[in-house]
C-alpha cells in the first residue's frame, strides 16, 4: 500500500483517470496514444501499489469496483488542483493558456446551460490556448470545490450565510420556484391558496442537504422534514410518490408538464434563490477568468430563462 506519492504513481494514476473516464481500455487507447497492453499493465501495478482491485474487466466490460470509484474521484480532484497550479502559475508570467475549470450547480435549467456554452465559446475565441474543463456538483458541494482550489470559478444559487473566504459575483438572475405536490396528493385541490385550518406541518416533506431554505416556506411554516434528497430531480421523484411535498423551481413542472406537479398555496409559499459565480479568494483572478465572469454573467441574463 501507498504511503507516499512518487512521481511513477502520477503517472499510473493519470492513465487510469483516462480508462475510468472514457469507460473502457479500448476507449482511452488514442487519449493516452498506449495500446491496450500496456494500459492493461500500467492499471495492474497501480492495484498493486493501492493494494486495491480498481476494476474489472473481461466478457462483461469495463467497470470500476467501489474502491475504483472512490480513487477516481480523488484522482479528478488531484488533477484539477494540478491544472488550477499550473493555470495559475502561467498567468504569473502573462501566459494565458491551460485548462480552466468551472464546476455548474446540477439541476441549473437548460437555458442556464446554453448560456454557459455560449459564454465558454466566447473565451475560447478572444483565448486562442485555454481549454475547459465542465463539471457538475450537488447543490451542499459547491463552497467546497470553490474553497478547496479544485476549481477556478463555479456558477450556482446560494442562500445561506456567505463566507468571507468566498467571493460571490451576483449574476442578477434568479432561480424561482414554489411548493410542490402530486395530483395524488391531499394538498393538490389547494392551488391558490391554503384555508387556514389545514397545518403543512401535518404533511411529510422533503428537504434537499445544505439548502436551509428547503426546510420551510414561510418563516412562521416550516414543513414537516421527514427525508432529505440531494438534488432537485431526486426531489421531484419523491414529490411525485405522492407522499411527500417539497420545493421545487418552477422550470420543473414547466419543462415536465407529464409529471403532474402541482403548486400549493400559489405564490404565498414562493422562493427566489439568486444566481451567483463563485471563486475562492486563492484563486487570482487573471484577465482569462475576469473575462469568463464576465460572459457568463451577459449569456446568462440574456438567455430565454430571463
Amino acid at each position: 500500500m501507498i504511503n507516499r506519492l512518487q512521481e511513477s504513481d502520477i503517472k499510473l494514476l493519470r492513465v487510469f483517470f483516462a480508462v475510468a473516464s472514457c469507460n473502457g481500455f479500448t476507449a482511452a487507447e488514442p487519449v493516452l496514444r498506449m495500446q491496450r497492453p500496456n494500459i492493461s499493465a500500467a492499471i495492474k501495478k497501480l492495484e498493486e501499489r493501492l493494494d486495491l482491485v480498481l476494476c474489472h474487466r473481461g466478457r462483461g466490460g469495463f467497470q470500476m469496483t467501489k474502491e475504483g470509484e472512490l480513487v477516481f474521484q480523488e484522482t479528478k480532484r488531484i488533477f484539477n488542483s494540478f491544472d488550477s497550479f499550473v493555470f495559475n502559475l502561467k498567468s504569473l508570467h502573462d501566459d494565458y493558456s491551460g485548462h480552466i475549470t468551472l464546476v455548474l450547480m446540477a439541476s441549473l435549467p437548460l437555458p442556464i446551460i446554453e448560456a454557459v456554452g455560449d459564454a465558454v465559446k466566447s473565451c475560447m475565441k478572444k483565448f486562442d490556448d485555454i481549454h475547459f474543463n465542465i463539471q457538475t456538483r450537488l447543490y451542499h458541494e459547491v463552497e467546497h470545490v470553490a474553497l478547496s482550489g479544485e476549481c477556478h470559478l463555479v456558477l450556482s444559487s446560494y442562500d445561506m450565510v456567505k463566507p468571507e473566504s468566498v467571493t460571490f459575483h451576483p449574476v442578477e438572475t434568479a432561480m424561482k420556484g414554489r411548493l410542490y405536490c402530486s395530483t395524488k396528493h391531499p394538498l393538490a385541490k389547494y392551488r391558490n391558496g391554503i384555508p387556514e385550518g389545514v397545518k403543512l406541518d401535518t404533511y411529510p416533506a422533503i428537504g434537499i442537504t445544505g439548502l436551509s431554505s428547503s426546510n420551510y416556506v414561510k418563516e412562521e411554516q416550516r414543513m414537516a422534514i421527514q427525508t432529505f434528497s440531494d438534488s432537485y430531480e431526486s426531489c421531484m421523484a419523491a414529490i411525485m410518490t405522492g407522499q411527500y411535498i417539497g420545493l421545487l423551481p418552477d422550470y420543473f413542472a414547466k419543462s415536465n408538464p407529464h409529471m403532474g406537479l402541482v403548486p400549493v398555496g400559489g405564490d404565498s409559499h414562493a422562493f427566489s434563490h439568486d444566481l451567483f459565480i463563485i471563486n475562492g479568494k486563492n484563486t487570482r483572478l487573471n484577465p482569462v477568468l475576469r473575462h469568463c465572469i464576465k460572459e457568463l454573467c451577459y449569456f446568462i441574463k440574456e438567455s430565454d430563462f430571463n
